[in-house]
Formats: C-alpha cells, sequence, structure tokens
C-alpha cells in the first residue's frame, strides 16, 4: 500500500521553534480527569423520578438528589433563570422530541464540578443508547450576529414565541456552564434545520462556557451562531457531524480544545473537526470586520485512523466564506488534509490574511491545504513554523495511548523526530 507523503523542508535553526517544549500545555490531559467519560454507553445511570415542565417561567433549581427527566422541549422564559446543582442527572427522552431551550433574555446557571458533573444524557438502557436520542441544549442570547437582520430565528420546530435571538449586548451573559456532560443528543432535522449538542446563538462575552464533554452528537457537537463568548476546556468525542461550528461572525478565544473523531463516523455532507463560516451566503454580512474571526490555542484534531481506513478521512478543517481562523500550539492527526478553503478565498493573499497555523504539529495523509480556485500557489509558508511527520502516521504509531478506552493520552509519542517547516 502506498501512502502519500509531504515534501520535506529542510530547516537550518530549530531553535526558533518550541512545540517540543510546550508539547502542548498539558500533554496527558490532566484537565479532563474526574468529570469526563469516554463511555458513556456504559454508564449506568439512576432512573427519573421527576419529569421537568415543558414551561419555565419563574426561578427553578434542580436539586443532585433527584434524577430529572426532560420529555418534549423544555423552555425557560420570561427572564426566569434555571439553575442546576452539581452532580445533577437530566435524562433525555427518546420517544417524544426533547430539547432544553434557554430563550432570549432567561439565564441557564449549570455549574457542576470536577468531581460531581452535570449529566444531560439519553434515557435509554445502557448499550442501547445511539446519536440523536435526543435534541440538544440551545441557548438563545442576545449578542452581535453579523447578519443585516440584528435578531434571527433559532434552527429547529420550536415555538415561534421562544425562537429569537440576537441584538446589540456583547456583554451580555446568558449562561454559565461548567463541567457539563451532554450525551447521545443531536439531530439533523433537514438541510436548513439541525439540532446540535450545544448550540450557542448570540452569546456576550459574560457568558461562561468551559469544561464541557459533548459524546456522540448526531449532527454537530459545538455551534456558535455569533456573539463572542470565550470557552476552553472543550471535548466533542465521535460526533457524526462537525464537532466545532463557528458562523455568523462569531469572535472569540477557545483555549485546550479536544476532537476525537472516528474515521466511519462521518455525515453525508461532510464532516469536519473545525468549520468557520464567515457569515451566512444567502443573507450577507454588514462590513469585512463583522465576519467570524477564531483565535484557537491548544488543540487536539484527532482523527483515530490507520493505515487500513485513512482513506475515509478528509480535511480537519473546513474554512468558507472568508472565515478567519488562528491556530496555536496545537495537533492535528489522522486527517486527510490540514484545512479545505471554499471560493471565497480567491488569493494567496486572502488566505495568508485568513488563516494561521503555528507552533502545532501536523499528520495527514494528503495535500495539507486544499484550495478551491484554479491557479496554482505555493502553500509551503502558509505552514512556517511547525512540525510535521514525513510519512503519514497511525494514530498507534503517533500517540502514547489514544485507544485507551477509559482514558485516552494524545501526547507524541517523540517530538524529536519531525522535520520542521520554516
Amino acid at each position: 500500500m502506498k501512502l502519500n507523503t509531504l515534501p520535506i523542508i529542510i530547516c537550518c535553526c530549530f531553535s526558533i521553534f518550541s512545540f517540543s517544549q510546550t508539547e502542548i500545555s498539558d500533554p496527558h490531559m490532566k484537565w479532563t480527569n474526574g468529570w469526563t467519560s469516554f463511555e458513556p454507553n456504559l454508564q449506568d445511570y439512576p432512573e427519573p423520578e421527576e419529569i421537568l415542565p415543558n414551561l419555565i417561567e419563574t426561578d427553578s433549581y434542580l436539586r443532585n438528589d433527584v434524577v430529572y427527566l426532560m420529555s418534549g422541549n423544555v423552555y425557560v422564559a420570561n427572564d426566569a433563570t434555571l439553575t442546576i446543582q452539581e452532580g445533577t442527572i437530566i435524562r433525555c427522552d427518546k420517544e417524544n422530541p426533547t430539547s432544553l431551550i434557554i430563550t432570549k433574555g432567561s439565564k441557564l446557571i449549570a455549574n457542576g464540578t470536577k468531581t460531581s458533573p452535570i449529566i444531560f444524557t439519553s434515557n435509554s438502557a445502557p448499550r442501547s443508547r445511539k446519536p440523536g436520542d435526543w435534541g440538544g441544549i440551545i441557548i438563545a442570547g442576545s449578542g452581535k450576529i453579523n447578519s443585516p437582520s440584528t435578531s434571527k430565528v433559532l434552527e429547529g420546530n420550536f415555538l415561534p414565541q421562544y425562537s429569537s435571538y440576537g441584538g446589540d449586548l456583547n456583554n451580555e451573559s446568558t449562561a454559565e456552564m461548567s463541567f457539563v456532560r451532554i450525551e447521545f443528543a443531536g439531530k439533523k432535522i433537514d438541510k436548513s434545520k439541525e439540532l446540535n449538542g450545544l448550540s450557542l446563538y448570540a452569546l456576550g462575552k459574560k457568558s461562561i462556557i468551559n469544561n464541557i464533554m459533548i459524546s456522540y452528537s448526531a449532527d454537530d457537537s459545538f455551534e456558535c451562531f455569533g456573539g463572542s463568548v470565550d470557552m476552553h476546556n472543550l471535548i466533542s468525542y465521535k460526533a457524526k457531524d462537525d464537532d466545532f461550528d463557528f458562523t455568523l461572525g462569531y469572535k472569540a478565544e477557545l483555549n485546550n480544545i479536544m476532537a476525537i473523531r472516528h474515521p466511519y463516523i462521518s455525515d453525508v455532507s461532510g464532516s469536519y473537526a473545525i468549520e468557520t463560516d464567515g457569515y451566512d451566503k444567502k443573507e450577507g454580512y454588514v462590513n469585512p470586520s463583522s465576519l467570524s474571526h477564531v483565535n484557537i490555542r491548544n488543540a487536539s484534531l484527532i482523527n483515530l485512523s490507520d493505515q487500513k481506513n485513512y482513506q475515509h478521512t478528509v480535511a480537519a478543517i473546513s474554512s468558507k466564506n472568508l472565515a478567519r481562523l488562528e491556530i496555536t500550539e496545537s495537533k492535528i492527526s489522522g486527517f486527510a488534509n490540514i484545512i479545505q478553503f471554499d471560493k471565497s478565498y480567491q488569493s494567496y493573499h486572502d488566505i495568508e490574511k485568513c488563516f494561521l497555523l503555528e507552533n502545532s504539529i501536523f499528520n495527514v495523509h494528503n495535500t495539507p491545504v486544499l484550495l478551491s480556485f484554479e491557479f496554482k500557489i505555493q502553500t509551503d509558508r502558509l505552514l512556517k513554523y511547525n512540525m510535521y511527520t514525513n510519512n503519514f502516521k497511525s494514530v498507534k504509531d503517533l500517540f502514547t495511548d489514544p485507544l485507551n478506552k477509559k482514558h485516552p493520552k494524545f501526547s507524541i509519542k517523540d517530538p524529536k523526530s519531525y522535520t520542521v517547516t520554516h
């Protein structure tokens, strides 16, 4: 079997490159200890004891000594705040379409702890849970989007009076979420309507989203529609569609994000670890400065591919409609390509202005950068100050313990053995 190899670029000065010293801030993923679960289908959760009402219009508190059932859509409305105690388990009905919708003006406070995470999961029995058993968590904020219309409608079949989002409150606070697991959610209703594990609509800078794990989503794990909320410590595990999706002028910083994909799990339309859209092509955008611009540090974008199945993979990143993306101190491995650009990027200048990958390592089996315009350009300089494998490596050959079912580890086995671009 012949694999595509990358051209070797010789660098005479290795001292400028710091990956072997940093090797990502937490190579053994200590930040995931205690609150995550990489085998959620084996978890034996208690049976529900209390059904949540489908409309919550006053401040409410969910206790961890009660296991709750969500059956049908649950709307938090009328400026109410839903507070969930650490360690609370919410089971979600498979038979009756179920999502939690935090409507515009209302608030969610769901602060778990490292030893007592908050869990949203399927109500099915162990070993019978499947992606898409329920809808997901939808949070509608009043932050900015870059559509000419400052207010839009949530994706999905939700009640119209509870479906608006967007505004001009860049510093609004709609949600506080930490140490939360979301399992077996997501659903593709049709081409224009999708339910993700966690959908964040126009959340402002003062919202808090960190330490979130989304497992086996039937659509995207995380999707941000505009807004400016910074996030850190996010895990997407074996999503069917994209792991992280950013659109409508989302502008923020992410630190410590992880996407673990499998080459046999993908949507028919193509699925990526990261998909960025500068704007909604159907509606246009306000001005060039309003385009989506995401800064990511310490990303691990991993496809668990090997020599037997690597051909089923696509690019790790899809960048569309002049979105801007900067990634540093990260790992991209197991994919066909690093990034695929659409036709909105018409020149090397467009790409250089809109994409940065630096102080990172990549292991791909085909051309690192895919372009949609016809004339050829040299992309080597776009990838300077990074390391790469001279030949594609299987996930087990590159990382220390990537297939561990309880706590996978993605530290590089020998970071000094790879070629450096310069």
